[in-house]
């Protein structure tokens, strides 16, 4: 049972780093769209901003929210203690 949950964990731990990777992609790429509305300027300027801040960036906080739960599963299933202090031996 423990060697299925790891591998269960392990598949998760790699669907958790892909999808962390494309919404901090995802996140850098805003930028340069708001780089061009900046350029462009004037009311197109506007719509830009305002497409990529109601439409892009709540995809991204929602892709993101949920590859961090899925990473805190992935951590449960694996047995995984790495948000808790523990005592260091000597």
């Amino acid at each position: 049972m423990k060697r299925a949950l790891n591998k269960v964990s392990e598949v998760c731990k790699k669907i958790f780093g892909y999808g962390i990777y494309v919404s901090l992609f995802a996140g850098g790429l805003t930028f340069f769209g708001y780089v061009a509305a900046f350029i462009i300027g004037g009311e197109t300027a506007g719509e830009i901003c305002t497409a990529i801040y109601k439409k892009i960036i709540p995809m991204i906080i929602y892709l993101a929210n949920v590859m961090v739960l899925l990473g805190i599963f992935s951590m449960y299933l694996s047995g995984e203690y790495a948000l808790t202090p523990q005592k260091k031996q000597k």
